[in-house]
């Protein structure tokens, strides 16, 4: 399977936006996308515009980050947002699938986007409390990996003479042993008899949203514990968990 590239646009609005946009980066990297940003490529003397033809027009996806500078430089087409939105809009460019804009919304009480992206949905990272939520979204987007998958459909009750049975979503993969996997990993770094907190969040491929919702599951399961410090214990049975799953 080929790694998803992905074309990261933003102003440059301030050293700190700039620091964010950064980060941002480096955690698509780390979870195995090529993200393409112009901090790591480009150097002086380079060709912007060359720059952004070559990367845009091979990306899988485009991540606009809308700002609202991002935002009135794209309307306007000031800057080299302003020729980033002509190269999308072209026409030399009408091959590129419309789908693989995606806008994030990184604005304080607005959610703004620019007036080509009117009509799409965006991914809201407009504050820290909703930045994990819409990372994890993202990285799903662009690897395909849904939270839920769509579920078959079943008989007509009116014809087949009996009730109706409400049917819960069922997650697209399962979760529990991806934390699983990446717990073994983080065991196989240390010589303690648990792993920090830290250092799983860090191993992990889930956002630390997920990665708490996936430690309180495998506790109601038995397979983990946590100490007074909030690290984590691997029970018996966790272990035989993940013998049993080929894991270790």
């Amino acid at each position: 399977m080929s790694t998803p590239k992905i074309f990261v646009s933003y102003s440059h609005d301030s050293p700190s936006h700039k620091g964010w946009v950064l980060s941002l980066a480096t955690k698509l990297r780390a979870s195995g996308i090529d993200a393409i940003l112009d901090q790591w490529e480009l150097t002086a003397g380079d060709d912007l515009p060359s720059f952004m033809e070559k990367h845009i027009s091979e990306a899988d996806y485009i991540l606009m980050v809308c700002t609202e500078s991002y935002v009135s430089k794209a309307n306007s087409g000031k800057g080299g947002v302003g020729y980033e939105k002509m190269i999308v809009t072209s026409d030399l460019m009408k091959n590129i699938d419309s789908n693989k804009v995606i806008p994030v919304i990184r604005q304080k009480g607005k959610s703004d986007v620019p007036t080509f992206l009117k009509t799409k949905l965006y991914i809201d990272m407009s504050n820290d409390e909703l930045e994990e939520f819409g990372f994890d979204e993202l990285i799903r987007t662009v690897h395909k990996s849904p939270l839920y998958k769509k579920p078959e459909i079943g008989r007509n009750p009116f014809e087949s003479g009996e009730p109706p049975k409400p049917r819960k979503p069922e997650p697209a993969s399962d979760s529990l042993k991806e934390f699983m996997m990446g717990l073994v990993q983080a065991f196989n770094q240390t010589s303690n008899k648990y792993v920090l907190y830290r250092t799983l969040v860090e191993t992990s491929s889930l956002s630390r949203i997920m990665m708490d919702y996936e430690i309180d599951k495998a506790i109601n399961e038995g397979l983990i514990t946590k100490d007074s410090d909030g690290d984590i214990i691997m029970t018996e049975k966790g272990r035989f968990y993940v013998v049993e799953n080929g894991f270790a």
